[in-house]
Formats: structure tokens, C-alpha cells, sequence
């Protein structure tokens, strides 16, 4: 072999030693970098018609796709289980806990202790006052957490607003990645870099949606939901969604008053087990805004419904006419059975009690009807109200069983329900965190290990310089000739 050939071998050694310092020095560079796909340098003997010495065959970016796949749908359903979660924490806070002072539990406890109080000694005003006072509270407290839930659902439907937008985005970005990937590609660029970016996307994508990727083997990729729907396969698909600024009780999808979600004008399910897009957090907002509070909303209304009715019933006080509201109304008006949806935002103390709408709390005491006050030491009214707060009556919704409950145990059976339900959903969502993080463990074994890419720059370095070496020796070889 002539100098000129030892030259050109070590020249080529120095090329790749320099190309594999780049290559271990980004795998370093971005070992905790997600959607990062470690690289390898590949290298080959050059062939016939050559010296000899190391061909640079590419750049191989090492991705575990069906792992990442896995660590995606994982990723998908913790963000489900993580907003789902968020709304039943939310919930049970509206409602409180038996412990709390203002939870609804406490409140008809406090109301309870009132009339028992008020029975006691029914000529003292304070007594009554007291009455007045923890109707009220109770009736404020079903508005409140009424008025949380449609807040609730208005957050979960401007969320919702912001989610496909940012979906409509990424799936732009995809496409674009795409067309660069190819035309990398075609030109015989490194598209690694391209890819990494990518994945990132459809990481961040994987979260508001389910995807599965399929590789269209020129570098392009296609994305659609377990559930069936085509997110990009060339062209990206187009969501679409109209927010609603102020939500009430009555507005919902089934009633028409809300909006679904299209796809490239399409709707599509959203609120079924098979829905197109369900299993991530676009899913689950919607399911907290035409689903969970929509329940909520109905279980809170029974529990109004059967407050408003234990004291509208005829029997609890003959002073009042035919068709009066009793000691709680529905706006100020009697309740009508067919009006119930919403009746938990309405509930409100009857005027004829309350000094400051007019009304004496003498009416407590001898009736809402009494034209006068009577004896102040008649509380046959305060216990038969007492007794109507204990009456066993079975509610109107299935929800809450078969059995006939009092006021006081419906009300602890709301909370209940809406307990059982914060705490399965902090279950689901510790069995996704442990998924999620076992599935991540893998991809962080599978990516760059920090230990051996060190250990390969410590091979490259002495590549370098014992190449490095040739090319001096072969120098001062060739200026030997030059001095002959």
C-alpha cells in the first residue's frame, strides 16, 4: 500500500472518530430528553477500488416503537384518570365532608338542632330566629354546590374549547414533520433530529387523544384512534367544537344546547364506552360536563326536590291554602314535580318567615298561613316540622336505592355517592400514575445510558489519536522523501 493510501485510510478514521464524538456527545446531550431516540453510528469497511480504511454508512436512530406505543396509551388513560380525579376532588369540596361545617350533611343537622331548640321554648324570638337562620343556610348551601357544578361544567366546556385547538395544532405539526421527514430523506439528510421532534408531538397529542401510529415506510406516519377515527393519514383531520359561555342546569348535549365534537364535520360520539376519541383527557372533560355533573346535578335536585316536599305536604301545616308554598319553595313559588331539573339552584326560604323580606318568624311558630300570631307557647307546628325533617320517604331518583330515607340520610347518601365516586376515581388514577411510571422506567432502560456512552467516547478518543498518530507518522515519512 503506497503512503497516500495509509493517508487516506487514516484520514478516514480521523472522519469517523470525529462523527462518533458528535453522535455520543448528543446522546449525552439529551439523555433526559423525552421523544429522544438514542443514535448509533454505523460504520463499514470501504469496499473495492479504494485503500481500505472506514466507510460512514449513517446515522441509526434506536426507537422501541411498541414500547413507546404501550408508554402512549398508558400516558392516554392517566390523563384520563388524572382529570377525571380533578372533578371528583372538586366535587367532593363543593359538597364537603360530614366533618366540615358548612357540608350539606351539617347543615341539616344544624337546621335539626334548631327546631329542636325553637320547640324547646317557642316564645323566644332568637329561637325562631335560629330556625330562620339554618333554613337559610341549608337553602344557600344547595345553591352553592349547585352553582359549583355548573361552574364546573362551564371551566370543563372552555377546556374543552382549548383542548381541540391545541389538538387541531399538533396534528398541523405532524403533517408538517411528515413533509420534512420525506423531502429529508429524499435529499439523503439526516431526518433523526426530525423524527425526534415528532414523536414529541404525538406524545403531547397522546394525552388529549388515544393514537396509534402506522409507519407509511417513507417516513411519513398515519395516526388514528383505537376507536376508529383517522386523526392524519396525509392530511391532518380537523376538530371542531363551539364553546358556550354560560351553562345551567337544563343546558346539555342530549337537550341540544350544547356542542359536540366534529371530526373534518363529522360528529361524533363522545359520551359512550366506544366513543371515537375516548380514553384520554378530551374524553373525560367531556364526560365531566354532559356525564358526571349532569348526574350530580340530578342527585342534588332529588335531594332538593324531597326537602322542598316534606314541607310543602298539606299535612305539616293547615294554616297555609290549597296550592301555598310551604317553609321551602322553589323560587318563591310551590314545586311542581315536572320542574325538577335545576330545582337545587332555586330552593329558597318562603318570604312569609324571613323579617326582611317582609314576613315574621312568628310564622315558624304558628303557621305560614296564620293571619295573626298565636299562643307563644304552642310548638305542636315546630315538632310536626321536626317530624316532617325525620319522615322516612323514598326518593324520586334510583340512584339513592329502594329504601325510605329521612332528609338527613338522603343527604349523607348524596355525600356518600359523591365520595365513593372521588375515591374510586383516586384509585384509577394510582393504578395509571404506577402504570405510567413503570412503562416510562422501561423507555429510560431502552434510551441513552449515560455510563456506556462515556465508556464509547473513551474508545473514540483513543481512535482518535492513535489515527491522529498515523497521519503524523505518515507525514513526517512523506518529508523524509521530499528531502531525498
Amino acid at each position: 500500500m503506497s503512503l497516500s493510501g495509509a493517508l487516506s485510510n487514516a484520514l478516514s478514521g480521523l472522519t469517523m472518530s470525529q462523527r462518533a464524538a458528535s453522535v455520543v456527545s448528543s446522546n449525552v446531550a439529551n439523555a433526559l430528553n423525552d421523544g429522544y431516540g438514542r443514535r448509533e453510528l454505523e460504520v463499514s469497511s470501504r469496499g473495492v477500488g479504494s485503500y481500505g480504511g472506514v466507510r460512514i454508512d449513517g446515522v441509526v436512530r434506536h426507537m422501541d416503537n411498541k414500547l413507546v406505543s404501550e408508554w402512549r396509551m398508558a400516558g392516554s388513560g392517566n390523563a384520563y384518570a388524572e382529570t377525571s380525579a380533578t372533578y371528583q376532588t372538586r366535587m367532593e369540596g363543593l359538597t364537603g365532608t360530614p366533618e366540615d361545617a358548612d357540608s350539606l350533611v351539617s347543615r341539616l343537622a344544624g337546621f335539626e338542632t334548631s327546631l329542636i331548640s325553637a320547640a324547646a321554648r317557642p316564645d323566644l324570638p332568637e329561637r325562631l330566629t335560629g330556625v330562620l337562620n339554618a333554613a337559610t343556610d341549608l337553602a344557600d348551601t344547595f345553591q352553592d354546590i349547585s352553582d359549583g357544578i355548573q361552574t364546573i361544567r362551564e371551566e370543563a366546556d372552555a377546556e374543552i374549547d382549548a383542548t381541540v385547538d391545541r389538538t387541531n395544532v399538533l396534528l398541523e405539526q405532524v403533517h408538517t414533520q411528515n413533509v420534512s421527514i420525506r423531502k429529508a430523506i429524499n435529499l439523503g439528510d439526516d431526518a433523526n433530529s426530525l423524527r425526534d421532534h415528532r414523536q414529541s408531538v404525538i406524545d403531547e397529542l397522546s394525552e388529549i387523544i388515544p393514537v396509534l401510529e402506522a409507519d407509511r415506510g417513507d417516513g411519513s406516519v398515519a395516526l388514528y384512534t383505537p376507536g376508529g377515527a383517522i386523526l392524519i393519514d396525509g392530511s391532518p383531520a380537523t376538530l371542531d367544537f363551539t364553546r358556550t359561555n354560560t351553562i345551567t342546569p337544563h343546558l346539555t348535549r342530549d337537550s341540544g344546547f350544547l356542542s359536540g365534537l366534529t371530526i373534518n364535520g363529522i360528529a361524533v360520539e363522545t359520551d359512550t364506552i366506544n366513543d371515537p376519541i375516548g380514553g384520554a383527557r378530551l374524553s373525560a372533560l367531556f364526560e365531566i360536563r354532559d356525564v358526571f355533573a349532569v348526574e350530580a346535578q340530578a342527585n342534588l335536585d332529588t335531594a332538593a326536590r324531597d326537602m322542598i316536599e316534606r314541607f310543602q305536604d298539606a299535612g305539616v301545616d293547615t294554616t297555609r291554602a290549597a296550592g301555598d308554598a310551604g317553609l321551602f319553595t322553589d323560587g318563591g313559588l310551590v314545586f311542581d314535580s315536572a320542574d325538577e331539573i335545576g330545582v337545587s339552584a332555586r330552593i329558597a326560604v318562603n318570604a312569609i318567615v324571613d323579617p326582611d323580606q317582609g314576613g315574621a318568624t312568628w310564622h315558624l311558630r304558628d303557621g305560614l298561613g296564620a293571619t295573626v300570631a298565636g299562643s307563644a307557647s304552642d310548638a305542636s307546628l315546630i315538632y310536626d316540622m321536626k317530624d316532617a325533617l325525620n319522615t322516612r320517604r323514598t326518593p324520586t331518583s334510583a340512584v339513592f336505592g329502594t329504601e325510605a330515607l329521612s332528609a338527613t340520610s338522603l343527604g349523607s347518601s348524596f355525600m356518600s355517592i359523591v365520595s365513593s365516586d372521588r375515591n374510586t376515581a383516586d384509585q384509577d388514577l394510582a393504578f395509571a400514575n404506577t402504570r405510567t411510571a413503570e412503562l416510562k422506567e422501561r423507555l429510560l432502560t431502552d434510551g441513552v445510558d449515560t455510563d456506556a456512552e462515556m465508556q464509547r467516547m473513551l474508545l473514540v478518543e483513543q481512535t482518535y489519536s492513535a489515527n491522529a498518530r498515523l497521519v503524523q507518522t505518515i507525514e513526517e515519512m512523506l518529508d523524509i522523501l521530499m528531502g531525498i
